[in-house]
């Protein structure tokens, strides 16, 4: 969410004014992300602004205060579609027990939460409601749908991790489609329009090199938390891929093939002026193993790769641990 947005909600709600809320400020309000969901939409948003108050700004103002810190947060949202059902749905047999209570009230509500699980809101939430807010700002969303009469949704207030993929291969398109599903924003690079166009890259951010040849990769900086992921057709372009992401310095490279293609791709890398080092840092072959060979297959183990990444950079060691025990994986 852009601090334009959160800044003029305050400034609405210090005039007394119903914030302009849309589905572009709100993503997960969008048409595309409520798809087949008969209990919210678009409308639901504006809905939901109408009920906000002066008692809400600390909610928004926490999430600006995010925003600068830099903090791994979300601001959520409380939507009730069956107010009886929200507040007197309680646990059941399956789920952890949280008493007696079910939603505090029947009222829609926004609220910040972070990785700490923080809650800033304008009312106090029920026991099953915090449950429910630290849930659906996971990732952004876990079990959101679990108990009748009101759902929960949330908006993350840090931008995507770039992913770029190095040639419009089957792999790639396939990659493109599935990283943009789990929240990357994909950048796919070729020369060849036959191969990256909007048809086969529907979602992603498209770059198209000239002259038949990924020479002008060289002159287009990428960003120290960028993803490189090189997957030139034919492997014709795997070295100047490796190269420029080591030389920008990436979080992440990983580069697909058999190890007697990736040994001439290390010398043509080291004799580009790459040290040995930093050649070390290619994960090689992209992907988790567990034995895929097709396309689409290729590319759940290389987004699932993209996806651990991701969960290490953003979350401590302590998080991680915290979470795995959760899991029954510690």
């Amino acid at each position: 969410m852009k601090r334009e947005t959160l800044e003029a909600v305050v400034a609405d709600l210090r005039a007394g004014r119903v914030p302009a809320l849309t589905p572009e400020d709100v993503r997960a309000f969008s048409e595309a992300a409520t798809a087949g969901d008969s209990h919210i939409g678009p409308e639901t948003l504006t809905a939901i602004a109408a009920t906000l108050t002066e008692a809400d700004i600390p909610t928004f103002e926490r999430a600006l205060r995010a925003l600068d810190e830099e903090d791994l947060a979300w601001l959520g949202f409380k939507v009730v579609y069956d107010p009886a059902a929200a507040v007197s749905n309680v646990d059941n047999e399956v789920t952890k027990k949280y008493g007696k209570e079910g939603s505090a009230d029947d009222e829609p509500l926004v609220f910040f939460c972070n990785d700490a699980k923080e809650i800033v809101a304008s009312r106090p939430l029920s026991p099953r409601d915090v449950f429910q807010a630290k849930d659906v700002t996971r990732g952004p969303s876990m079990h959101n749908d679990q108990f009748d009469g009101l759902t929960w949704v949330s908006e993350p207030l840090f931008g995507k991790v770039r992913v770029w993929l190095l040639g419009a291969s089957d792999a790639a398109v396939e990659v493109a489609a599935l990283a943009d599903h789990v929240g990357f924003h994909v950048i796919a690079v070729d020369y060849d329009e036959a191969f990256l166009n909007a048809e086969r890259f529907p979602t992603a951010e498209r770059i198209l090199l000239h002259g038949g040849t990924f020479d002008e990769l060289a002159n287009m900086p990428a960003r120290p938390d960028d993803y490189v992921c090189v997957l030139t057709r034919g492997h014709m372009f795997d070295p100047e891929g490796c190269i420029w992401a080591l030389q920008n310095g990436v979080h992440y490279v990983g580069m697909m093939g058999c190890a007697g293609k990736n040994a001439t791709v290390h010398d043509l890398v080291l004799a580009a002026g790459v040290a040995e080092a930093d050649w070390e840092r290619v994960k090689r072959p992209i992907g988790l193993k567990f034995g895929a060979k097709t396309p689409a297959e290729l590319a759940i183990a290389i987004v699932a790769e993209l996806v651990d990444v991701r969960y290490r950079e953003r979350y401590s060691e302590t998080a991680r641990e915290r979470h795995e025990k959760s899991l029954g994986r510690a």
